[in-house]
């Protein structure tokens, strides 16, 4: 390393939301005090320094004292060579339309777009995946590029958005809303990527406390959570016997039947077998520890 290369770091803003520090500051800890040394994020936006494990911050810089911002950099990067505007739809289920958000990327002359129908939850989104490393290609070649979405819901909640916008930071990709609370144009130096994380976790803390709350209101009234219990024990031996014959989840739900209460004569789904089989093995873990 060489020792000017905390200047190299300095030039980028940390894309870390725990720490933001602006260009021309050094990483700040949680506490608010000088990191010894440079955020991974931030030092590997240097080509130099990205197989480096750590970036020491220089003594001048005094780590471990109070941190404050210091003067920005002076400008030096050239104009982007062009701008690209790249379109992301999604929707939660098969059954909900796309037409909504696809008419509106194209109403504002969005031409590239990438679409999936496809679950918040979901752990991988691939077609968001590629419309993020397209705009990084661009990024790399000196072109500017922004993700438009519809509503910032459709790029996701919780920790994934929260990822995600980090990612977009640290690759210098900017959003475009096109309607919601965050309508408009965001630069990726700016702010809003903090915000969007803050308001989904907001919203889903939200939730869940909510849902919390009807739990405990209704246990107060004696009223049992959770749905009723369809497996008994000839049925969990039947599956565990059709397992053992190499059958599918969906094999062996599509050949038990539910035998007591409102679901009476039908047959349990997939996720109930694949429950009861894990409890059932989690049982014989434990007998077999004991």
């Amino acid at each position: 390393m060489r020792d000017d290369d905390y200047l190299r770091v300095e030039a980028h803003a940390c894309p870390m939301t725990s720490c933001a520090a602006p260009a021309g500051s050094p990483c700040r800890t949680g506490k608010g005090k000088i990191a010894v040394q440079y955020h991974t994020a931030r030092f590997r936006l240097v080509p130099s320094l990205a197989k480096t494990l750590t970036v020491a911050t220089p003594a001048l810089r005094r780590p471990g004292t109070a941190w404050t911002e210091l003067p920005h950099p002076a400008e030096t990067a050239t104009e982007p060579a062009g701008h690209v505007r790249i379109g992301y739809a999604r929707a939660s289920t098969v059954r909900q339309s796309l037409d909504t958000q696809l008419d509106a990327l194209q109403a504002v002359g969005v031409t590239r777009v990438f679409s999936e129908k496809i679950s918040t939850r979901a752990t991988t989104r691939p077609e968001l995946d590629k419309a993020v490393a397209l705009a990084r290609e661009l990024r790399s070649a000196g072109v500017a590029a922004t993700l438009v979405v519809h509503e910032h819901k459709r790029l996701g909640r919780g920790l994934d958005l929260a990822a995600l916008a980090e990612q977009l930071r640290a690759a210098g990709i900017g959003l475009e809303f096109l309607t919601g609370e965050l309508q408009g144009s965001h630069d990726p130096s700016g702010v809003v990527f903090t915000v969007l994380a803050a308001l989904s976790g907001t919203e889903r803390e939200y939730i869940r406390d909510r849902t919390l709350e009807g739990h405990e209101s209704a246990r107060a009234r004696g009223k049992a959570i959770g749905g009723a219990a369809v497996t008994d024990p000839a049925m969990l031996s039947m599956a565990v016997h059709l397992r053992g014959q190499g059958a599918s989840l969906r094999d062996i739900a599509a050949r038990l039947v539910i035998t007591t209460g409102k679901k009476k004569g039908r047959h349990p789904s997939a996720a109930t077998v694949l429950r009861m089989l894990r409890e059932h093995d989690a049982a014989a873990a434990a007998a077999t520890e004991d």
